[in-house]
């Protein structure tokens, strides 16, 4: 029964409503803990599962950001084994996505299996295989997506959530998240994520309200089991001030036999439930406080010692007194506040001894389910066992890296960091020495998104390293010298990288001097002031063979097919072709997809249209296996293949393509797909055009390629309505842009003659001859 919230359920419905007609819309439920936003949406589930919708549901835990993707691995594994209409689908999608098999209970490894040199590989392959299984599932049937608890959520959580709602558009998938906004203090993370989703606009908040004195009166009446018949007015009353219109509290307290002996804190008031269960009942309900996620009745019998029989019995006795819920293959709590109330009540050695005991109970499953080694280290932590604790960090922070979580893998080597003085053995148990492991740490924090902590401890490294340790000294300034450039210190990085050249000779040769060689490559390609290209990227190419370095090579070759590209080169695609067949042998994905999109650049670029489709859907259907579709480069290969069906004339496949470069976007690399729709829009007169525009505008300032294809359209969508003067303004930015003195400007230069043609023609029909003038002067000045 649902009491006070059919506002809210009328937002949620429509939503549900407006994702099945095709256009994805995300919800977000906040309102104070116990506030009934888990009923509200329970509500709604049953409402899609009556029309036939697919609903997947996953909770968050407080674990301290420590298991990646929990609520992700919940919905799928809930879902997959559920008896729901949607359960064969969610079953064939994901074994048709290994990368998202591998995040469940009895998967294995991780989307960045085996590559550990592709920055945020395994991120890009489990958003694109979500987006996939989600686009799937919603071809059957519309898809209700519940994410509960966010404010619990782990970074790659908060990260797959941003990209959801960023990228759902036309999908039938309705995303629905919910989370305590009393948790949300000023530096909570998910308080500025919120924010900026809701300024999205498929994105809409919802806030629970309190109840209201009346719906006060008609929730206890409902709980009394007689709904129509009235609670005497005065407990009504006493009730809901005490409560203040939060229905946990009020059906707390409504449940205790004396309000006036009950404490006036919230702990007490939920405690005072738990002292009424048998001993054996409190002893369960205490070590499901400790394990903080579900429980299942063998793991309450090891970790509480009791019986198997006085288990099963104490466990019927708290669900009975409905404290813990039973739900899927386990038991969770009511409510969170009161796992936290009990956890709270614990004595410090009682609570250490319980994380000890779970500590050991999961170190002793060598096999482990997803996530085990973060709840290890958890365990461990509070249990201060730092031995443990180290070790099962380290092996954390490795699980997480292959799920393709570096923010966790960053925290958890973090972790392991501040232990490593702690503990006997550190290297041995770490199967490396410090400098190594803080330079995994740097990488995780770079992969992140923390460049800025990548950049300053790699800087520490240099002043703290083994300075007769070249190999690692190499290591360092390679990704101090790639991260340095990603933050537009140009000068720092190419100064960096050029003494991480210097310190290893050529021979012998080592894959460390290849790596630094490519990345110094990279940065010629626009920073050579000494004109060192193409001979120092030929010499490297050889370096790197011998080193038996195939990313290197592969990558230096695309730097130096670049080199010739950009000069007009024939040897260009015969350079380029050869670092594809490179990568695709043996290469990194990412590296691949770099080679497999120059592959059919070039040959676009030439002329050879045919061949440079074929190549570029090659490229498209290689970024889908890989999960990819939404890298720089799978992004780029998508937007290339659009580009040669607009250029062949075959616009029906090209506005095929376009389905998929939403218009609302918010950040550059959407903004930049987005763009490229126009293309055709603008041919075709399309009326969504003026709406395409209206959301890149604000991100133009920000990136002079955004400027030269949206503004350079922009100016023919103009000149189509018979707006020359407009025209002449986008021009005139393009131009003055970076991109004006490139030979592909010519199509923009010749839009902005084309207004000024049209401006002298206005003005010499109305005589006025100065204005002429000026517009031949100016379109001169275009030429």
């Amino acid at each position: 029964m649902l009491i006070g919230r059919a506002a809210e359920l009328a937002e949620l419905t429509g939503a549900l409503d407006e994702a099945s007609a095709g256009r994805a819309r995300a919800v977000l439920v906040g309102g104070d803990a116990g506030i009934g936003k888990t009923h509200l949406v329970s509500t709604l589930q049953r409402a899609a599962r009556e029309r036939g919708c697919a609903v997947l549901v996953g909770q968050c835990a407080e674990l301290g950001e420590s298991v990646p993707y929990l609520p992700l691995a919940d919905a799928l594994w809930t879902a997959s084994r559920g008896d729901g209409p949607e359960a064969t689908a969610v079953r064939d999608a994901l074994a048709a996505r290994p990368v998202l098999g591998r995040l469940l209970p009895d998967g294995e490894g991780g989307p960045g299996d085996g590559d550990p040199l592709a920055p945020d590989l395994g991120r890009q392959r489990l958003f694109g295989a979500v987006l996939g299984l989600l686009g799937e599932l919603g071809g059957d049937r519309p898809v209700l997506l519940v994410l509960e608890d966010l404010h619990w959520a782990d970074r790659s959580t908060r990260d797959l959530l941003t990209f959801l709602c960023r990228v759902l558009q036309r999908e039938r998938v309705c995303l629905v998240g919910t989370y305590r906004s009393d948790d949300l203090h000023r530096r909570h993370p998910l308080r500025p994520l919120v924010a900026e989703l809701r300024r999205l606009p498929n994105v809409t908040g919802v806030q629970v309200r309190p109840f209201g004195r009346a719906e006060t009166g008609e929730y206890l009446a409902a709980l009394s089991g007689t709904p129509a018949a009235p609670v005497a007015a005065e407990l009504v009353e006493r009730v809901h001030l005490r409560s203040e219109g939060n229905p946990f509290y009020a059906a707390e307290l409504h449940a205790t036999a004396d309000l006036d002996e009950l404490p006036a804190g919230l702990a007490d008031l939920l405690l005072s439930r738990v002292e009424r269960l048998s001993p054996d009942a409190r002893r369960v309900v205490r070590v499901a406080a400790v394990a903080g996620r579900r429980v299942d009745d063998e793991l309450v019998r090891r970790v509480s010692g009791l019986a198997e029989d006085a288990a099963g019995e104490a466990l019927r006795e708290v669900v009975s007194h409905q404290l813990l819920v039973p739900g899927g293959d386990g038991y969770s709590f009511r409510h969170a506040l009161l796992r936290e109330a009990v956890y709270a009540d614990l004595l410090p050695g009682e609570r250490t001894r319980l994380h000890a005991d779970f500590a050991r109970l999961l170190a002793a499953d060598a096999d482990g389910q997803g996530g085990s080694a973060a709840e290890l280290a958890h365990h461990s932590r509070a249990a201060h066992d730092l031995p443990a604790a180290f070790a099962a960090s380290v092996r954390a922070a490795r699980e997480a890296g292959r799920l393709g979580a570096p923010a966790e893998e960053f925290e958890h080597y973090e972790r392991a960091l501040e232990l490593w003085d702690a503990v006997p053995d550190p290297e041995a148990v770490a199967g490396t020495d410090r400098d190594r492991l803080t330079l995994a740490a740097a990488q995780a924090a770079a992969e992140a998104g923390e460049l800025h902590r990548a950049v300053h401890r790699l800087r520490r490294m240099l002043e703290t390293a083994d300075p007769a340790d070249l190999r690692l000294g190499v290591q360092i300034r390679e990704q101090l010298a790639s991260y340095l450039g990603e933050i537009d210190l140009d000068e720092e990085a190419q100064a960096m990288v050029r003494e991480a050249v210097s310190m290893l000779p050529p021979d012998p040769p080592t894959t460390e001097h290849a790596r630094a060689l490519a990345t110094y490559a990279k940065m010629l390609l626009y920073r050579d002031a000494d004109g060192e290209m193409p001979g120092f990227a030929e010499r490297a190419v050889a370096v790197a063979r011998a080193a038996g370095a195939v990313d290197a090579e592969a990558s230096l070759l695309i730097s130096l097919g670049g080199y010739w590209k950009r000069r007009a080169d024939g040897k260009a695609a015969e350079v380029i072709e050869r670092a594809r067949d490179l990568a695709l042998k043996g290469g990194s994905p990412l590296v691949t997809l770099r080679a497999m999109f120059h592959y059919a650049g070039v040959r676009f670029d030439r002329g050879d249209l045919a061949d440079a489709a074929r190549a570029a859907d090659d490229g498209v259907r290689y970024a889908h296996a890989n999960g990819l579709d939404w890298s720089t480069y799978g992004a780029l290969l998508r937007c290339l293949a659009f580009l040669i069906r607009y250029t062949t004339g075959d616009w029906a496949e090209a506005a095929r393509l376009a389905e998929g470069f939403g218009a609302q976007v918010t950040r550059r690399a959407e903004a930049q797909v987005s763009a490229y729709a126009l293309f055709l829009e603008v041919a075709r007169g399309d009326a969504g055009v003026d709406e395409r525009l209206r959301w890149l505008e604000p991100l133009l300032p920000e990136d002079p390629f955004l400027i030269y294809i949206a503004r350079g359209l922009a100016a023919e969508h103009a000149l189509w309505r018979g707006d020359p003067g407009t025209a002449v303004g986008h021009v005139d930015a393009v131009l003055a842009s970076a991109y004006g003195a490139e030979i592909s400007a010519v199509r923009v230069a010749a839009a902005g003659l084309q207004a000024h043609a049209e401006l002298a023609a206005r003005d010499g029909a109305a005589g006025n001859g100065a204005a002429v003038a000026a517009a031949v002067a100016a379109a001169a000045a275009v030429t």
